[in-house]
C-alpha cells in the first residue's frame, strides 16, 4: 500500500462502522427493525464493515457446524434484501480473514481471565442454554474474539442494543491495555513535537489550547476535539499516530478505543407481543410469501376481552396496536383507538392496514432480493470481494500489532 493509500484508510476509519451478525439463516423484520434499517441508513455517511460472525456461531453451535454455510448465504441476501449495498457497505464472512484469529490469540496473552468471567451475558446463557454444553474455552472467550473483530478494523463506531454497551466497554479496555503493554515509546514527545511543526500555524495553536485546556484545566472533553482536529489534519500517519499518542499520554494508540452507537430499540414485536424470535414461532420472515403473511396476522391473538364482536376493547391490551404504533400514521391509530374502544369495528378489520403495511414494506426487499435468488453466484462473488477488502485492512493493524509485540510477520 502506497502512502497515499494508507493516508486514505486512516482517514476512513475514523468514522469507520463494524457490525457483524451470526449466521441464523433468514431473518426475520425484527432483525429489519433492529438493526439492518440501521445499518442501510449508516452506509450513506460512513466506512461501513458487516460481518458474518461465523466463528461466533461456531462458540454456541459446534457441534453442528454443517448448518452455518447454507445460513450464511440466506443471511447475507436478507442483508441485501433490507438495503444494505455492496457498493457502499464491505460484507464480508469472519472466518475467512485468519488475522481476526491471530489478534484473538495475542490480545489473549493479557486479557485478565477475570475480565471474561464478569461479562454478564456469561453464566446467564450458561444458564438459559441448559442443553448446551458452554463450558467450554470459545464460549468463555467470546467477548474477547469479539472485541478483536472491532479493534483490527481501528472502528471508531459499533452499532448495538444498550444492552450490548458492556461488551463495547470491554472491547476498549481491551484496547487500553494492550497500548499501555505494547505502545510505550520513549521518543514519543520529541516526535510529536516535530509533526506539530509540520501543521498550519493556526492548527498548531489550536492544538496547543486543547491541549492545556485538557491536561491543566481538568476539560477531558477536550481531548476529542483536539483528536479530531489530528485525525483532519493531511500529516502523514506516522506523525498523526505521533500527536495522538502525545494526546493519550505518551503511548502509541495501536488499537483504537471503540465508541457504541446506540440503535434505536425496535417497535416491532413478535406476533405475539413478546421479542420477535423465530424459536417462539412468532416472527415474520423479511423475504415471506404474501398469503402467509396475511395468515400469521390475521390469526394473532387480540385483546383476550373482546370475546364477541360486540365487546369493547382495550388496544393497550393487544400485540395488533404494537404493530399499529410501528406501521400506521397518527390517523390510522386515532380510527383503531376509537373503533377498538367502542366495538366500532372489528378485530379483522383493525389487523387490515398492518397486512397492507407489512406488504407494502417487503415488496422492495423482495425485488432487491430476487436477482440474488435466481444467481446465488452473485452473493459468492460480493463475499469474495468483501473478504480481500477487509483482510487488505485487517493485515494493516497485525502489521502494527506484531511490531509492537516484537513478533515477525509470516513469510
Amino acid at each position: 500500500m502506497n502512502s497515499a493509500e494508507h493516508q486514505d484508510q486512516a482517514a476512513a476509519s475514523c468514522e469507520r462502522v463494524l457490525s457483524g451478525m451470526r449466521p441464523t439463516g433468514a431473518l426475520h423484520l425484527g432483525h429489519y427493525h433492529g438493526a439492518l434499517k440501521n445499518w442501510a441508513q449508516l452506509q450513506r455517511d460512513h466506512d461501513c464493515l458487516f460481518f458474518v460472525a461465523d466463528w461466533h456461531a461456531l462458540t454456541t453451535h459446534y457441534d453442528s457446524p454443517e448448518i452455518i454455510s447454507a445460513h450464511t448465504h440466506d443471511m447475507v441476501v436478507d442483508w441485501l434484501a433490507a438495503g444494505v449495498d455492496p457498493q457502499q457497505s464491505t460484507l464480508f464472512v469472519q472466518s475467512r480473514v485468519p488475522e481476526h484469529a491471530e489478534l484473538f490469540l495475542l490480545l489473549g496473552m493479557g486479557t485478565p481471565l477475570a475480565w471474561l468471567e464478569r461479562v454478564p451475558t456469561y453464566k446467564e446463557q450458561i444458564s438459559n442454554l441448559k442443553d448446551k454444553d458452554l463450558l467450554t474455552y470459545g464460549f468463555l472467550g467470546y467477548p474477547l474474539l469479539q472485541a478483536a473483530d472491532i479493534l483490527i478494523y481501528q472502528a471508531r463506531w459499533v452499532p448495538v442494543g444498550a444492552d450490548q454497551v458492556p461488551h463495547i466497554e470491554m472491547s476498549r479496555e481491551i484496547a487500553r491495555r494492550f497500548n499501555t503493554l505494547y505502545g510505550k515509546d520513549a521518543g514519543i514527545e520529541a516526535a510529536a513535537r516535530a509533526a506539530a511543526e509540520r501543521l498550519p500555524e493556526d492548527s498548531r495553536g489550536q492544538l496547543a489550547s486543547l491541549r492545556r485546556a485538557a491536561d491543566q484545566e481538568g476539560r477531558v472533553e477536550q481531548r476529542d476535539a483536539a483528536r479530531a482536529l489530528v485525525a483532519a489534519s493531511k500529516l502523514s500517519r506516522s506523525d498523526r499516530q505521533a500527536l495522538l499518542a502525545q494526546i493519550d499520554g505518551g503511548r502509541r494508540s495501536i488499537l483504537r478505543e471503540p465508541e457504541a452507537l446506540l440503535t434505536p430499540e425496535s417497535r416491532l414485536p413478535g406476533l405475539d407481543g413478546r421479542k420477535m424470535s423465530k424459536s417462539y414461532g412468532n416472527s415474520i420472515a423479511i423475504r415471506e410469501e404474501r398469503g402467509s403473511v396475511e395468515q400469521k396476522i390475521r390469526r394473532m391473538p387480540t385483546d383476550p376481552a373482546r370475546v364477541r364482536r360486540s365487546d369493547p376493547g382495550n388496544p393497550e391490551r393487544c400485540p395488533v396496536w404494537q404493530f399499529h404504533l410501528a406501521y400506521s400514521d397518527a390517523a390510522c391509530r386515532e380510527w383503531v383507538q376509537r373503533g377498538c374502544t367502542s366495538a366500532g369495528i372489528g378485530c379483522l378489520e383493525c389487523k387490515q392496514p398492518v397486512i397492507d403495511s407489512v406488504l407494502r414494506e417487503q415488496q422492495p426487499m423482495l425485488e432487491r432480493a430476487q436477482p440474488y435468488v435466481d444467481q446465488p453466484a452473485l452473493v459468492r462473488d460480493i463475499l469474495d470481494a468483501g473478504c480481500q477488502r477487509a483482510q487488505q485492512a485487517a493485515r494493516e493493524t497485525m502489521r502494527e500489532v506484531r511490531e509492537a509485540m516484537g513478533l515477525r510477520a509470516p513469510s
